[in-house]
């Protein structure tokens, strides 16, 4: 059998992994995380990319606040990607394979820095309904490490967007 993610995960591991989750179903949960990843990293480099490119009278505040955001992302990626891992699984790594991942949208560009904070918003946002799209699977898996992960990581994106929001409000 190959897998969907291009290896299965016997011919990876000369141990097959048997923590009482059949292949098929870390597959899923696997292909699942490599969408939350590929949302994460395209989220974390349009963060970054913003962070370097804000101007305008908020330029301190928000330069600050991306560089927060995209140092979380940063450890993010790596936990979700040693999660696919764990389960027998290569976690995906290229831009390429990013980019038909993700499901969200680069920007052409340099955006006014309002227009950051509401494409930020919706990065952020996107992220949590990917996650989110998994817990069924995960609780019918009976999976608690990769919801724990899932869950932790859509409170501090829901956190995210709330502050992001709270930027234009006034």
């Amino acid at each position: 059998m190959t897998a969907t993610l291009g290896m299965s995960a016997q011919s990876q591991n000369p141990i097959s992994v048997n923590i009482g989750i059949d292949e098929s179903t870390r597959e899923q949960i696997a292909q699942g995380l490599s969408r939350v990843l590929a949302d994460s990293y395209t989220l974390y480099l349009k963060t970054h990319n913003f962070h370097w490119n804000v101007t305008g009278p908020l330029f301190s505040t928000l330069h600050l606040m991306f560089e927060e955001q995209y140092q979380e992302l940063a450890l993010a990626v790596d936990e979700i990607a040693e999660r696919i891992r764990a389960l027998g699984f290569p976690a995906p790594a290229t831009y390429g394979k990013f980019s038909s991942l993700t499901s969200i949208e680069e920007n052409e560009g340099i955006p006014e820095a309002e227009d950051m904070i509401r494409l930020l918003v919706q990065g952020q946002e996107t992220v949590v309904r990917t996650s989110r799209e998994m817990l069924a699977l995960l609780e019918k898996a009976n999976d608690q490490p990769t919801l724990d992960l899932l869950t932790k990581r859509m409170q501090i994106h829901e956190k995210n967007a709330w502050m992001l929001r709270s930027m234009l409000a006034g």
